[in-house]
């Protein structure tokens, strides 16, 4: 049978390649899209999307027990663990099914099944009715990635859990232990803690939310062991003996090993590129730990392939990934994109509270050499936070003290992973912070905390 041809062969679906094979049908490519599991990818189906489903399901019954405060009466509070799951699967359902109608309007040709890439410029496809030649001018690796596993930190479904296990749980876990304290398992510890799990979090690293500015790391501590968290910094797990119904934890710091006992574990100790299974290697594909090294444009080094979001490394995000996808596409058809900035990209936690950053922590600046500027700014010097009721939290913000440019921004508290976004087009129009201090800030809003920071790292803030 004669290979089909395409101009374009992205293989997965998730925010990276959908994106890209969106992208490339506007400018006039003919497109072929891969999926092998379900449209929309990890992002849609049991990441991003259905995560802050539940997330959003815990907010609101936290707030019902605070109803008091607002001056309302709510009686008998409960939860409905499977609702809340078919909640957050209908939600992405919905999503996944929009995918799809996407795929239509934009006439890309969607094969579901496994890709293999026999030689270069050709993609196998192993589908229900058998396998499918296709041929693609240009191939975009969009396979995306899984969960890590750690010898004898496997999941089994029952015990110990992978974020997939989380989202639909079997059951509503008393003892919960969270290994690994970045975005995901910060993520589950809030939920799950929220709805009443006696939760203890273990990061190997000096503190948790690691990735971020060592204050807020601090204040976002603070907030969980608030909320009856065990927070365990620079403590390894060493293994889980599991018998039936209860998971001995074998946890070990600078004081020695304790043995504390759980009957659920959720393993959140990073994630893998999917990259095998694909042929890479034969086509002379450079993989490093998992991920396939790219130039900055995404290029593989092999003629006509690309790689794209979590399969070509860090930051492992999904809007990262569909930035790419669209910069790849517009390479392919003759243009001229430019790269995407690594530091302009924002990282979203929605723990309870949030946390949201861009660019550089304030350590990595002066690590860069960098003389800074530091501003801060609490939420309860703000009026909106008051009202709202959710005065825990704080922005701040880093400046190079010699050129006045946005190096860095970090906040912890409501509704932040919104806010971050002013700072996001600051960092990409190369702003001073000559030109925030001269934006007017509606008020009362959150954002006004925004302005009060960068006053404040010139001795000007004007409500602190």
């Amino acid at each position: 049978m004669a290979a089909q041809s395409f101009d374009v062969v992205v293989i997965g679906s998730g925010p990276g390649g959908y994106v890209a094979a969106i992208r490339a049908a506007q400018l006039g490519q003919k497109v072929a899209i891969i999926e092998r599991e379900n449209l929309g990818g990890i992002c849609l189906n049991w990441g991003c999307i259905p995560t802050k489903a539940m997330l959003r399901s815990a907010e609101v019954f936290h707030l019902m027990h605070r109803a008091k405060e607002f001056g309302l009466s709510v009686t008998g509070a409960s939860f409905d663990l499977d609702a809340v799951v078919a909640r957050s699967r209908g939600v992405a359902k919905q999503l996944s099914g929009g995918i799809g109608h996407l795929m239509k309007k934009n006439k890309i040709t969607v094969f579901m099944g496994v890709a293999t890439i026999p030689k270069a410029g050709v993609v196998s496809v192993k589908t229900d009715k058998g396998v499918e030649e296709l041929a693609g001018k240009a191939i975009i690796l969009a396979t995306g990635a899984r969960a890590r596993e750690l010898p004898g930190l496997e999941a089994d479904g029952d015990l110990v859990w992978t974020y997939r296990h989380a989202l639909q749980p079997k059951r509503m876990p008393k003892k919960l232990l969270v290994i690994g304290s970045g975005a995901i398992g910060i993520e589950f510890a809030s939920f799950f803690n929220t709805l009443g799990a006696d939760t203890t979090v273990v990061e190997v690293m000096d503190r948790v939310l690691p990735v971020e500015d060592a204050e807020i790391s601090a204040f976002a501590k603070k907030a969980f062991v608030k909320q009856g968290m065990k927070i365990l910094e620079k403590t390894t797990v060493k293994k889980l003996d599991r018998s039936p119904g209860k998971v001995v934890a074998y946890l070990e710091d600078a004081n020695g090993t304790t043995t504390p006992e759980f009957d659920t574990v959720i393993s959140a100790v990073g994630i893998v590129g999917n990259v095998e299974g694909l042929g890479l290697e034969a086509l002379g594909v450079k993989i490093d730990r998992t991920h396939v090294v790219t130039d900055e444009f995404c290029r593989t080094g092999v003629a006509g392939l690309y790689a794209i979001g979590d399969i070509a490394g860090a930051p492992w995000l999904a809007h990262k990934a569909s930035h790419e996808g669209v910069m790849v596409a517009e390479l392919i058809a003759g243009g001229h994109p430019h790269p995407i900035k690594p530091g302009s990209i924002a990282g979203c936690t929605y723990c309870s509270p949030q946390v949201a950053s861009v660019g550089m922590t304030e350590q990595k600046a002066k690590d860069a050499g960098y003389t800074v500027k530091v501003g801060h700014f609490p939420f309860i010097g703000n009026g909106k936070a008051i009202a709202l009721g959710e005065a825990e939290g704080m922005v701040k913000t880093v400046f190079d003290a010699k050129t006045g440019e946005l190096l860095g921004a970090h906040m912890i508290g409501a509704e932040v992973t919104e806010l971050i976004q002013g700072y996001v087009i600051g960092r990409q129009l190369e702003t001073t912070e000559e030109d925030l201090m001269n934006t007017v800030f509606p008020h009362p809003t959150l954002s006004e905390m925004m302005h009060e920071s960068v006053l404040d790292a010139y001795g000007r803030a004007l409500h602190f």
